[in-house]
């Protein structure tokens, strides 16, 4: 496959990860061009487009302060969420950015991030164009780029069309569907994570796989860590108050009478409310989706016999399984096809996971994938405000409940059943393509419409 198990779980800032990481990524990729291409010293002004969804829900997600980060040198998976908000408000205040920390340009945040809330790229809906002009104001350089869900970053020439990045590198056993991802588990496994982490091997070596994937689940337990222990009020207009550090204590004082799933349901809460609040998250395939995987993965280690560093690196490979094949046959981006891109296929993902754990057959853990994201299927991405918020935070916890029972209901089977993966994932994507505009991370309709007349 050509997506990395690193592709799809990545470390970033919340809230949302086509909104914000993507366009943090972008505005990074445009800087270092310029300084790649020797070019930085001749730019005297730099301005940014958002088109699409991002245009219309940038302001509530995060993008403007993502692209001022991107031009400063920051990257997702490296700056400091603390930080963060004191570097843009510095930009803001003085009228000038660092390209990279280096080059000062003059640069006014609210002029030079134009949001196009009606204007969207042919390519994409979360389009985005960066020009950087002279003194005399020639352009220096024009570029696009697009954030195609789960952070992932195309710019102009790699628009083809597919939103898939090709890579030329051969793995052992490619895979371009669940059913040839079964047989190949038949024929070379026995188990899907072993096909996912021989083909990771092409890559890189196995240890630095493992550590990967084990630095990934200790960012997930700091998350819910921090997420179960802070109190407070979300940013953005709606004054959502946090709920899981009063549910974690609600919980530890009912000791044995509070049931693992309403730890699941903390735990789902304490990531999403974490990224809502632009705080360190794994994306898992997404922002919006990134508490399904996590809170699944804790009801795993606090519930299965024997539990070790080796099963989160098997969940992990068997979940990215699933999602390469979400991110190739369809997508994982709620402005493209809705939330079922998005919360549907992290708990598909967060089921077949848990079911291979389980003990799962490869039929099984399809079976699991394909429960998990059928009853996700038409989910519209209507966030309220254009915040990562209302309904996303308890959408993750419900989806996160969902995966288990998916994973439990397979694991009874014998892996036979009547709708396969692939065909509930062509369904998506079908789905997608019907669903109004309106429904797919605009906020001009759903719940966001609904919120706002009330």
């Amino acid at each position: 496959m050509a997506v990395s198990v690193f592709d799809l779980f990545t470390v970033g800032i919340g809230p949302s990860s086509s909104h914000t990481v993507g366009p943090m990524r972008a505005a990074y990729l445009f800087a270092s061009r310029l300084h790649d291409t020797d070019r930085l010293a001749r730019v005297a002004s730099v301005r940014c487009e958002l088109f699409g969804s991002l245009g219309a829900t940038g302001h509530g997600h995060g993008s403007v302060p993502a692209v001022v980060l991107g031009l400063a040198g920051e990257q997702p998976h490296l700056v400091d969420p603390v930080a963060a908000g004191p570097i843009v408000a510095g930009v803001r205040a003085d009228g000038k950015l660092r390209l990279l920390g280096e080059h000062p340009v003059v640069f006014a945040v609210d002029d030079d991030v134009v949001l196009h809330r009606t204007r969207r790229l042919p390519f994409h809906s979360n389009g985005m164009v960066f020009t950087a002009r002279d003194t005399a104001g020639e352009t220096v350089e024009r570029r696009e780029y697009y954030s195609v869900g789960g952070g992932f970053v195309l710019d102009q020439d790699e628009t083809g069309q597919s939103v898939i990045r090709e890579d030329a590198t051969p793995v052992p056993h490619p895979f371009a569907s669940g059913d040839e991802l079964v047989a190949i588990a038949r024929a070379h496994g026995p188990r899907i994570s072993d096909v996912v982490l021989a083909n990771e091997a092409a890559f890189r070596p196995e240890a630095e796989t493992r550590a990967g994937l084990l630095h990934l689940w200790a960012v997930m337990r700091e998350c819910v860590r921090r997420g179960t222990s802070t109190h407070g009020v979300l940013p953005g207009g709606l004054r959502v108050r946090r709920r899981a550090a009063d549910l974690a204590r609600h919980l530890d004082a009912e000791g044995a009478g509070a049931t693992d799933m309403d730890r699941v349901t903390l735990d789902a809460l304490a990531v999403n409310e974490e990224n809502a609040a632009g705080g360190r998250v794994v994306t898992a395939p997404t922002n919006g989706a990134a508490g399904i995987v996590p809170a699944v993965l804790h009801h795993a280690a606090r519930t299965l016999p024997g539990f070790d560093d080796d099963a989160v690196v098997r969940f992990l490979l068997t979940a990215a399984a699933v999602g390469q094949l979400f991110k190739r046959n369809a997508s994982i981006s709620g402005a493209e096809v809705g939330c079922q891109g998005e919360v549907g296929s992290a708990c598909s993902m967060a089921a077949a996971g848990f079911a291979e754990l389980l003990g799962g057959t490869p039929e099984q853990v399809e079976n699991a994938a394909e429960i998990g994201i059928e009853h996700n299927l038409g989910l519209t991405c209507d966030p309220v405000g254009g915040l990562v918020q209302i309904p996303c935070i308890e959408r993750n916890a419900v989806a996160s409940v969902k995966a288990i029972t998916a994973a439990r209901m397979a694991r009874r089977g014998d892996g036979v059943h009547h709708v396969s993966l692939d065909k509930a994932i062509r369904t998506m994507r079908a789905t997608g393509a019907d669903m109004k505009v309106k429904y797919k991370e605009t906020a001009r309709g759903g719940l966001a419409l609904t919120v706002v007349e009330c």
